[in-house]
């Protein structure tokens, strides 16, 4: 198997087990915005939007940071690839409009004031990483501001994870995590800052906590 049909594959398997096996449970499993880090890190988002701004919860799920982007009435567009997770968001936020769609297809054109993706660029494939920033830049008002979160793992353990998949004849590349159930991407925060500015992004903040690096970009 090529590499692209390997991830059109990969998409497809992620989708159906967040539609049949994480989507049922989700919210109970993981509760509401948990990590200290990344409420932190959203009040910073909050504090750079105007009065009822609209907001995009890209790679919303089940609604898990919803309450505190609506609590300062801010609009907000959730979006997901998985229509399980979007079906749990809704039955506890039947307000709030959701679009299924994932973040290589984001198509939006200057609307949101803000935009989360948390907890969710681990699953985006190195060669859609430039892409999607690329969608949240254009989805954003000039000036518009987002907030990111990039998974952190042990450079021994990516390390391992790669020559696990190389053994398999996976057709992965360094960073790649994928032998087993879950695919993650775990590219050096170093690289992440570059396409962050070849997608257009100004960097307002970053830190580490709770086992991500947070960015806090502007358009």
């Amino acid at each position: 198997m090529g590499r692209s049909e390997w991830v059109r594959e990969m998409r497809r398997q992620a989708e159906e087990r967040y539609d049949t096996l994480w989507a049922p449970g989700y919210g109970e499993q993981w509760g509401m915005y948990s990590n200290a880090t990344h409420q932190e890190y959203i009040r910073k988002l909050l504090e750079r939007l105007p009065e009822h701004g609209t907001i995009l919860d890209a790679a919303c799920g089940a609604g898990r940071y919803l309450p505190m982007l609506l609590e300062q009435g801010h609009t907000v567009l959730g979006i997901d690839q998985s229509q399980g997770m979007l079906s749990r968001l809704k039955a506890k936020f039947p307000f709030v409009q959701v679009e299924k769609i994932g973040l290589q297809e984001l198509h939006y054109q200057e609307v949101f004031d803000g935009a989360i993706c948390m907890d969710a660029m681990e699953n985006v494939f190195p060669e859609d990483w430039l892409p999607v920033l690329g969608n949240f830049h254009r989805a954003l008002k000039p000036g518009g501001t987002l907030y990111l979160t990039v998974e952190i793992a042990e450079q021994g353990e990516i390390e391992a994870a790669f020559h696990r998949g190389i053994a398999l004849g996976l057709p992965i590349v360094y960073g790649e995590w994928a032998d087993g159930d879950v695919y993650h991407f775990y590219p050096s925060i170093a690289r992440v800052r570059e396409w962050m500015r070849e997608a257009g992004f100004d960097l307002s903040e970053e830190g580490q906590g709770d086992g991500y690096w947070h960015f806090i970009l502007r358009r």
